[in-house]
This record gives structure tokens, C-alpha cells and sequence, in this order.
């Protein structure tokens, strides 16, 4: 079960490297105004902070993936903490943007915490 812990950490730093790209250099792409429904005009204006926040994005993957591989009490809470992070921001970002994002960000944070504190304490 430590796998599976281990597994979902870094699943989600891999999604917040997907969201590191969305928000750095696909922002104002088709795919990017695709993927947030919202005019060229708002993707344009809203360039400079987007990167900023795929700049964060990429900050926590760099955590989750350093949590996943490090050993012992350092690597759970390391684990713990970069998680932790995702689902703050998950919840912020659900209440303040779209609902949606408490789906893909703060609830697979939850259910890795539930997982890490379970069977994620790695030798």
C-alpha cells in the first residue's frame, strides 16, 4: 500500500507539471482558451499572472516529487506538507474560480493525504 501512496504523489506532481505548462506557455494557445472557455482578450490580460501561478505549480510538483522519493519521517512529511499546499490552494481556488478545481486538485490532495498518512511512511 506504501506504492499506492507513493503513486498518487506523484501523479499529482505530474498534474501540476501539466498545469505548470497550461499556465506558463499554452495560456492564450487554442487549447488554452479552449480549456478555460474565456476570450482572447481575458487569456491576453491575464498572460503575465497565469505564468506566475504555473510558476507555482511547477514549485509544488518540485515538492511532491522530492516528498515521494525521500526517505523515512523527512519523506511522509514532506509528503504531508507539499499536499497540504495543493489542497489549500485546491479549496481557495474552488471557492474563488471554479468549482471544478476542488474536483481536480483539492479532492485527489485529500484522498493522497488519507493514503499517506495510511501507508505512506517510506524506509
Amino acid at each position: 500500500m506504501q506504492t499506492v501512496a507513493t503513486a498518487l504523489v506523484v501523479l499529482i506532481g505530474v498534474v501540476h507539471c501539466y498545469f505548470l505548462v497550461l499556465e506558463m506557455f499554452l495560456w492564450t494557445t487554442p487549447f488554452g482558451l479552449k480549456t478555460f472557455g474565456r476570450s482572447r482578450e481575458e487569456m491576453e490580460a491575464t498572460k503575465v499572472l497565469a505564468g506566475n501561478q504555473g510558476l507555482y505549480n511547477g514549485f509544488l510538483a518540485a515538492g511532491l516529487f522530492w516528498g515521494a522519493f525521500a526517505s523515512g519521517d523527512n519523506g511522509r512529511d514532506l509528503r504531508l506538507f507539499f499536499l497540504g499546499c495543493v489542497l489549500v490552494a485546491g479549496v481557495y481556488g474552488g471557492a474563488t474560480a471554479a468549482k471544478k478545481i476542488l474536483y481536480v486538485q483539492a479532492l485527489p490532495a485529500l484522498i493522497a493525504i488519507a493514503c499517506v498518512l495510511l501507508f505512506g511512511n517510506t524506509s
